[in-house]
C-alpha cells in the first residue's frame, strides 16, 4: 500500500498492454477511465497534500478545509493537465514494478506555485527490496511524461523522448540531489535520507539499475493521428510508454473535482 492509500494492485487493469514493441501502448478502457475517476480523488489530493498537513493547517481560525485543498491543487488548464498525466504515469510505473515495491517521492507537494508544473524529473521511483540493505536487486526508475487532452500543435510522444534524454545525461543526477536538499527540512513520506543517499552514493554499493521511460498520455480521439510520431525501432535506452484515455480531459477534470471534494 502507497502512502497515498492506493494499492497498486488495483490500478493494475487500468493498463493493459496492447502492444509491448517497438513502443509499449496502453488503451485505457472507458470502465477503467470512470474507475479511476471516481476514486482517485483521496489519493490524487494526497499527491497536494498529507491528510497530517491538512488537519494541522484547519486548525487555524477562519480557515478551511475546502480552501487549503484549493490552495494545493492546480487550476484547470495545462498545468492540471501535465499534472494528471504525472500522477498517471506514476501510478503506471509503480504497478508495473509489481510485486516489487517502488517507493516515489509525491514531487506536487514540493511545488513553489501550483499554477505551474512541479520542477526536475517527473516521476522517480526506487526499488530497494532489502530497504536499508543495498543490493544488486535496487533500480531507479524515471519517467518524462507528456499529456494531450484537446486538439492543438503539441507533439506529447515527440517532447517525451527529448526530454526523456535530459533525465537520462544529467536530471535526473540533479533531481536526487534537489529532493536531498529538500528532505533536510522537509517530510517526503516514504523517501527519506537514507535511501536517497543509496542512490546518490551508488558507487559505494551494488550498482544500480536504471529504467528510463518516455511516457504520452493521450486522449483517444487524437491517439491515431499522435501514433504517426512514434518511432518504429525501439530504442534500448529507454521505453516508449504510450497510454490513450478516453474522454481525457472530462477524465482528469472529474478526478480533480473528487479531490478537492476530499477535503
Amino acid at each position: 500500500m502507497d502512502e497515498l492509500g492506493i494499492d497498486f494492485v488495483d490500478a493494475v487493469p487500468w493498463f493493459a498492454h496492447a502492444q509491448d514493441q517497438p513502443y509499449v501502448l496502453i488503451h485505457v478502457s472507458p470502465a477503467s477511465a470512470a474507475q479511476l475517476a471516481e476514486s482517485i480523488g483521496v489519493p490524487l489530493r494526497r499527491c497536494y497534500i498529507t491528510d497530517a498537513d491538512l488537519d494541522a493547517a484547519a486548525q487555524r481560525p477562519g480557515v478551511t478545509r475546502a480552501e487549503i485543498v484549493h490552495s494545493k491543487l492546480p487550476d484547470a488548464g495545462a498545468t492540471m493537465s501535465g499534472d494528471f498525466g504525472e500522477v498517471l504515469g506514476y501510478f503506471y510505473q509503480a504497478a508495473r514494478e509489481l510485486p516489487a515495491t517502488a517507493i516515489g517521492p509525491k514531487k506536487w507537494r514540493l511545488k513553489q506555485d501550483r499554477t505551474k508544473p512541479a520542477p526536475k524529473s517527473d516521476v522517480v521511483h526506487f526499488v530497494m527490496p532489502n530497504r536499508p540493505h543495498p543490493s544488486e536487486a535496487d533500480a531507479i526508475l524515471c519517467a518524462e511524461v507528456k499529456a494531450k487532452a484537446t486538439a492543438g500543435t503539441s507533439t506529447p510522444i515527440a517532447d517525451a523522448i527529448a526530454d526523456c534524454k535530459k533525465d537520462r545525461t544529467s536530471r535526473l543526477a540533479s533531481t536526487l540531489v534537489w529532493l536531498r536538499e529538500r528532505a533536510l527540512t522537509t517530510d517526503l513520506g516514504d523517501v527519506d535520507l537514507p535511501l536517497l543517499d543509496r542512490f546518490i552514493q551508488a558507487v559505494d554499493s551494488p550498482p544500480v539499475a536504471k529504467r528510463f521511460r518516455a511516457v504520452a498520455v493521450i486522449c483517444n480521439a487524437l491517439l491515431t493521428n499522435e501514433l504517426v510520431a512514434a518511432p518504429s525501432v525501439a530504442d534500448p535506452e529507454f521505453t516508449l510508454v504510450v497510454i490513450g484515455v478516453p474522454n481525457l480531459h472530462q477524465t482528469y477534470t472529474a478526478a480533480f473535482a473528487a479531490a478537492q471534494a476530499s477535503a
